[in-house]
């Protein structure tokens, strides 16, 4: 961004926030206007795409701890007053109305030369840096005020997706649209985590001075599915089975994720929490590929017949005299 635009535009205004706002006040005040102002929350409303592009303009400033350094320190600096050639307008003009106050008044009444003095020395005090060093001036300096050893890179752009279980667990490609409406096709890798960042070089902001484009760092949010859940590379599901299936044994189907379900053996005897894995059903990326895994969950029937209920206490009664809380009760007591 061109330091006029820092002189002419009072971000903290922009975004309804004293100068002295905290960091964390800053971030809830911008995420509250984007969200009223999100061109996705006002389809075909172009003043709220230009108010949303305004205030996405003014937190990439004093949203960044740097950056709202040196905005602070060019607008006190400045007072508001522009850059202006001499005599424009009808007024005297030109940058002595800026930095006359730096030396006790205007500094072409002194004799003092910004062509002797340059830029460099001015700004190099203000932000810690000096542009002498870097092998030029204000205005030819390949570096601008970042200046000391080349063009300035352009600044990195935040940005958030959301995409279905499905196409974080296998992989695709999307296409998304930057604040300045420019479509850009991005890779999902496979296995890509819920928070994890992806970083899109070359697509954040342009370099003000000739450098390379900033990246655009994307946080992608994975929407969570009804049946499966990741554990790593491992997929997990619930699979429920009744009391006869556990007890005596069973053949049943398991789902898998986009594909046909599979068979899995119930042993007689498999009691709930029980682990069945089927490998290879997982995750698949490029460092591994995860397993499928099914835990058991025994259904109790929630309502029976007479006749089921007089069967099953006949079946009790069958059974051995055993209590299965008789070893926990004892490994309780120490």
């Amino acid at each position: 961004m061109a330091s006029q635009d820092w002189f002419d535009k009072d971000f903290y205004k922009v975004l309804g926030v004293s100068k002295d706002v905290s960091a964390a006040d800053l971030k809830k005040a911008y995420r509250k206007l984007a969200r009223k102002y999100h061109p996705d929350s006002n389809p075909g409303n172009p003043a709220a795409e230009a108010k949303f592009k305004e205030i996405s303009e003014a937190h990439s400033v004093i949203g960044d701890p740097e950056q709202r350094k040196e905005y602070d320190a060019v607008r006190a600096m400045g007072g508001g007053a522009r850059f202006t050639a001499p005599g424009q307008g009808g007024q005297q003009g030109g940058f002595d109305d800026v930095f006359g106050g730096m030396f006790g008044g205007g500094a072409r009444q002194q004799g003092y030369s910004y062509e002797q003095a340059g830029f460099d020395d001015i700004l190099g005090g203000m932000f810690g840096r000096g542009a002498q060093g870097g092998g030029g001036r204000f205005g030819t300096s390949t570096g601008g005020f970042r200046g000391a050893g080349g063009p300035t890179r352009g600044r990195d752009v935040i940005a958030s997706t959301t995409v279905d279980f499905i196409t974080a667990t296998q992989g695709d490609q999307i296409t998304l649209q930057t604040q300045e409406g420019r479509p850009i096709k991005v890779k999902i890798p496979a296995g890509v985590a819920d928070g994890q960042k992806i970083k899109l070089r070359g697509q954040g902001q342009p370099s003000p001075d000739g450098g390379e484009n900033g990246d655009i760092v994307l946080t992608v949010t994975v929407r969570k599915h009804p049946v499966f859940e990741r554990d790593g590379l491992n997929l997990r599901v619930n699979v429920p089975v009744t009391f006869v299936e556990a007890t005596l044994g069973a053949t049943i189907e398991v789902p898998t994720l986009g594909g046909p379900p599979v068979k899995l053996r119930v042993t007689p005897g498999t009691p709930s929490g029980r682990v069945l894995r089927v490998k290879g059903r997982g995750v698949v990326t490029p460092k591994g590929t995860g397993d499928l895994l099914a835990e058991v969950q025994v259904a109790v029937p929630s309502h029976l017949s007479k006749d089921a209920e007089e069967k099953l206490l006949a079946f009790a009664e069958a059974l051995p005299n055993e209590n299965p809380r008789d070893e926990l009760l004892q490994r309780a007591k120490g």
